[in-house]
């Protein structure tokens, strides 16, 4: 997906998804210099922007000024999730910027997730992030990991801890339950589109043997780093869009929790963002779209909202993506074995 290719009204990616520019669907009220990225069509049939701001570690305080630039800037689409704990405040957010005008809800895409301990009560978590968010509808409701854990109450997003410093995890509810569930949404109107979050490739290909709706997303962690080939042509080859979290690698925060590396401090990435005249983050959220991945990057900066979307004015070489490729360390930076006492990837 070269960025000369992205301009057009239409782009067909290789994985048979079409995008086109976001504006398309109508912009609300945005500032001159703002930036409309194009659009994903789903599977589902409904269009996903290409570029979302995540939600993640949002301090409340600080959603609402997040929220209300971001949409000034271009952005259409919001990332959220229960676990990260700030949806009332993003429904806040988003509430008064209908109210007033800033942007109408059917120019937005709004995703948020199933938390581990509501695998068995689905539609009542959802409901529970809809009253939140203030929503009638999501565009994208997700399982956030492929793993029920006890179940405690809805909303409280728990991870029960065992005795011997284990998840406790609920064996009695299978992700093929879970995936009905979430299609049942679907046929009740309280979702738009369905999807998986952080699934390797044999339970995607599980999801899609038991799935009467099929997922329309699958929500990994990816960049330079942690490029999951495999994984991103397998989603890709069945229809399936690619979303990467953590698509900067993490950053420091990251770095100081996991002990991970960022990969914007790698000097093949430095080297080639001095080359483009962009900063390390403009390249490797390039490097992922041109992956045809969806990227949501996360930052509580407003001044970083708009540079996060000032992607598509220049394309990385085909040499230069080699390059790229070969800095891969298969480094996995968000893990949260560090916190459930077992790792759920192994």
């Amino acid at each position: 997906m070269a960025a000369k290719d992205v301009a057009p009204a239409v782009l067909l990616m290789s994985n048979g998804h079409s995008m086109m520019p976001a504006a398309a669907a109508g912009n609300g009220h945005r500032s001159r210099s703002s930036i409309m990225p194009p659009a994903v069509t789903l599977s589902s049939g409904h269009r996903m922007p290409a570029v979302g701001l995540g939600v993640w570690r949002m301090d409340k305080a600080d959603v609402r000024g997040l929220i209300h630039a971001a949409i000034r800037q271009g952005y259409r689409h919001f990332d959220c999730a229960a676990k990260y704990q700030n949806e009332a405040e993003v429904g806040d957010a988003l509430a008064e910027a209908f109210e007033c005008g800033l942007v109408k809800r059917e120019d937005l895409f709004i995703t948020t997730k199933l938390w581990n301990s509501d695998h068995g009560h689905v539609i009542e978590a959802c409901k529970d992030s809809l009253k939140k968010l203030k929503l009638d509808y999501l565009d994208l409701y997700l399982i956030h990991f492929p793993v029920a854990s006890r179940h405690t109450e809805i909303g409280t997003v728990a991870s029960v801890i065992g005795e011997d410093g284990v998840l406790d995890i609920d064996t009695t509810v299978s992700l093929e339950a879970t995936w009905h569930a979430m299609e049942d949404l679907v046929n009740m109107g309280l979702v738009r589109s369905i999807g998986i979050s952080n699934y390797g490739v044999f339970l995607t290909r599980d999801c899609l043997a038991y799935a009467k709706i099929k997922p329309a997303v699958n929500q990994i962690e990816m960049h330079p780093y942690f490029q999951r080939d495999s994984l991103v042509k397998f989603c890709q080859k069945h229809g399936i869009c690619v979303t990467a979290h953590t698509p900067l690698g993490g950053s420091t925060a990251n770095a100081k929790l996991f002990g991970s590396l960022s990969c914007l401090d790698d000097p093949v990435i430095k080297e080639l963002a001095e080359k483009y005249g962009k900063t390390p983050a403009q390249l490797v959220l390039r490097w992922g779209l041109q992956k045809n991945a969806v990227v949501i990057p996360k930052t509580s900066k407003v001044e970083r909202l708009q540079e996060n979307l000032e992607l598509f004015d220049f394309d990385i070489s085909d040499e230069d993506m080699e390059e790229i490729k070969a800095i891969d360390k298969n480094q996995r930076s968000n893990q949260p074995a560090k916190f459930w006492g077992i790792d759920v990837y192994s």
